[in-house]
């Protein structure tokens, strides 16, 4: 199987759309669906191809976790046939301009019964735009199943030419760069993903990296599941198998990052958040950063923290961490206003009490005197590049 990545250099240069689009998952229309719910996967499959294939483009596309919520929220069941009326409804609740759902059917090869793998493969999707009310044609795909990536690829790229003509490259140059997956690395993949139970995931994603070792997708849930149970170091080992054409390679180097300042590389944890910050200059990114270099004495964690301050004032993370860095270079007068502000906020905040005490006195910065004063920088958790593009984009498209 083939899935497609555009660089991310051709990403950041392409513009985004203001509109937000939300991909359904397919569901399974064949005769024999209730019997093939095994292939489910399929049905996922072709949803995070298109959804990711539009993201590359500079679409803003909603996670799964998002289409689980207004799932569970309006009572639909997920993988089951929906109406237009139903469509419009996530979309509305997931406030997405346009929404593609879509089915696919199989239909098995006779001698090959038994496997249940080999047949042929028909796809069709559809179009609603919400903001206009219309529903646009149907656009099918069919062939053989072990062609999936084929249909999946040129899938993506009719739906990306009608929902954004001036995004939409020639068909050649949409498949010019693609990444080699094997079919049942993608589907032990998917079935990672539709798992409930975390072991049953976690035995998804081995298998799925274990069968293509190219697979960035789950190396990416591998990293994340082992941050989660604070295994540090086993995260930071998955995550640098994610390659820089991995779509979210952005999101898992921040992670990375995060999994190497947790387990005491603050250099790696450093050169993880600069690579971030030279593309997506968001304040989480360089208070990390500004986290990483005071771990190391470096001075200009001074500026970093001061430019995700100043990026977002009212946020009381950056300003202790901006007042710790202060206090110890013996800036005093400058750490105080920091810490005020902080406490202008949280006056409950314990820390920033004793060390405003401490800025006020003067009293320097001795870690071997003081050891619970030393290593108090405070981490950003939560990336938020998908904020900063979606922002980005309604800025671009004001009129001058």
């Amino acid at each position: 199987m083939m899935r497609r990545f555009f660089p991310l250099l051709a990403l950041a240069a392409i513009p985004t759309l203001a509109d937000t689009v939300a991909v359904l998952p397919f569901w399974n229309s064949g005769a024999s669906a209730a019997s093939q719910s095994n292939l489910d996967w399929i049905g996922e499959s072709i949803a995070e191809t298109v959804r990711e294939s539009l993201g590359s483009r500079g679409i803003l596309t909603l996670e799964r976790s998002d289409l689980d919520d207004a799932f569970r929220s309006l009572n639909l069941r997920q993988r089951a046939p929906l109406s237009e009326a139903s469509v419009i409804k996530i979309g509305e609740l997931l406030d997405a301009e346009q929404a593609i759902s879509g089915t696919f059917e199989f239909t098995a090869e006779a001698a090959a019964s038994g496997a249940g793998m080999r047949g042929s493969l028909k796809i069709t999707a559809r179009i609603v735009d919400r903001r206009k009310l219309r529903l646009g044609p149907e656009f099918t795909e069919t062939g053989a199943l072990e062609d999936l990536a084929t249909l999946q690829a040129h899938l993506a790229w009719r739906a990306l030419a009608l929902l954004a003509p001036k995004l939409a490259p020639p068909e050649s140059e949409f498949r010019s760069i693609q990444t080699p997956i094997r079919l049942d690395a993608e589907e032990n993949y998917v079935r990672g993903l539709l798992a409930r139970d975390p072991l049953q995931k976690e035995k998804f994603f081995l298998q799925a990296a274990h069968l293509d070792a190219r697979f960035n997708h789950p190396c990416y849930q591998l990293g994340q599941m082992h941050y989660q149970r604070k295994e540090y170091r086993d995260a930071a080992e998955w995550l640098e198998k994610v390659g820089a054409e991995y779509i979210h390679y952005r999101e898992a180097s921040f992670l990375l990052g995060l999994a190497r300042f947790q387990s005491g590389d603050y250099a790696g944890a450093q050169k993880a958040f600069q690579m971030i910050a030279a593309t997506v200059p968001l304040g989480e990114v360089y208070n990390n950063l500004g986290a990483s270099e005071s771990r190391r004495n470096l001075p200009q964690a001074i500026d970093d923290f001061r430019k995700a301050s100043d990026g977002d004032p009212n946020d009381g993370v950056y300003r202790f961490n901006l007042g710790y860095a202060l206090w110890k270079k013996g800036d005093f007068a400058a750490a105080a206003d920091q810490f005020r502000a902080v406490l202008n906020r949280n006056p409950d905040d314990q820390m920033a009490t004793l060390l405003l005490g401490r800025s006020l006195k003067k009293q320097a910065f001795h870690a071997t005197v003081d050891a619970r004063l030393a290593a108090l920088e405070r981490l950003k958790t939560e990336y938020q590049e998908r904020a900063y593009w979606q922002l980005k984009s309604m800025l671009d498209s004001k009129p001058q």
